[in-house]
């Protein structure tokens, strides 16, 4: 097993100058200056083996960026160490920087003002790749990104899955072993999305670069990964597969049935919740959130009612669950901060 990235203890914390109101106490601030701190990675230790995809999900400022720009090199940890191929990634070595490569969905890496021919070009010049053999794989990434016609175009004409498509060819260029890819697919339609995310999967099959992937959409994270990663406010709370985190969560499906005639009185469903599932007089249509180990005995229950027309169970959204564990996670930190 080839580990390619490796953290032990790396931490990094923000250190900001609280400014007072008013211009009397921002004069004595020069003197008398107040400081605050923010924890944006509490110290976290993991390792990732070569050719693997790692989703890292968490909420808005919970340090998933932060991580990724420790990693590539951009900022320099407050404690701890990495090694990703080997290399301190904040020395910024030649070696290290000609392997690896960091697509942030918010922020555009290509030049806003010229062709992205033009802009691979300047890329091949900087990373020092072989001209014809930069111009073959540019041909290639976009074809299968299907945007071969849009190469000559200025970058601020294009439209934004445009846009990220370019910024994925840039990013790929130089055939990198590390890629850390943050939101890709951030406010991208579905067709858009569906398509990037084809293209990395197909791609990593292909050359086995080692990434790191964060999104808000989950299906990202779902179809792609092979270990997941979840941040709360700066603190791992997760580190395994899917199927893992799957298994341990309270995944729960939903059930859909309709009868032929409204219900004429309550009816309760035994399950394994004391008071059972209450089905109220007057409905005709029914939706109902059970846990995996209930299905069975309600569906024995719900075949059994008079005039059963429709019935279907919907498969637990990973999305939800997500989103439900880190809710818990984040009302259980806050429990202990106020104790």
């Amino acid at each position: 097993m080839e580990i390619a990235i490796k953290t032990e203890q790396l931490s990094r914390t923000f250190k900001s100058y609280q400014k007072p109101e008013g211009l009397l106490n921002s004069i004595k601030g020069f003197w008398n200056r107040q400081y605050t701190e923010k924890v944006a990675l509490a110290p976290t230790s993991f390792e990732i083996e070569k050719g693997k995809i790692v989703g890292l999900v968490g909420g808005n400022g919970a340090g998933k960026t932060t991580l990724l720009k420790l990693l590539s090199g951009l900022i320099h940890p407050t404690s701890g160490t990495a090694q990703v191929l080997g290399f301190k990634p904040w020395e910024r070595k030649p070696e290290f920087l000609r392997q690896m490569s960091i697509l942030l969905g918010q922020k555009n890496q290509l030049w806003w003002d010229i062709a992205p021919l033009d802009s691979f070009a300047m890329l091949a010049e900087i990373y020092d790749l072989d001209k014809a053999k930069a111009k073959t794989k540019v041909s290639e990434l976009a074809e299968l990104l299907d945007c071969s016609h849009v190469l000559q175009t200025q970058l601020r004409r294009l439209s934004l899955g445009e846009r990220m498509k370019m910024e994925l060819i840039g990013s790929l260029l130089h055939e990198p072993k590390i890629l850390f890819l943050d939101e890709p697919t951030i406010g991208l339609d579905i067709v858009a999305q569906t398509v990037i995310r084809k293209f990395i999967g197909d791609y990593v099959k292909e050359k086995g670069p080692t990434v790191i992937l964060t999104s808000h959409y989950m299906d990202d994270i779902a179809k792609l990964s092979d270990q997941l990663f979840l941040i709360s406010q700066g603190q791992f709370v997760y580190q395994g597969t899917v199927q893992g985190f799957v298994s341990k969560s309270q995944m729960q499906q939903k059930i859909h049935f309709a009868l032929a005639e409204k219900l004429n009185q309550d009816l309760v469903l035994k399950s394994s919740h004391p008071e059972g599932i209450s089905l109220k007089a007057g409905q005709q249509e029914f939706i109902i959130s059970v846990d995996q180990e209930n299905i069975p005995q309600l569906m024995t229950q719900i075949t059994q009612l008079s005039g059963l027309s429709q019935l279907r169970i919907e498969e637990a959204d990973f999305e939800e669950v997500i989103h439900q564990f880190m809710e818990a996670e984040s009302r259980l930190r806050k429990t202990r901060h106020s104790n």
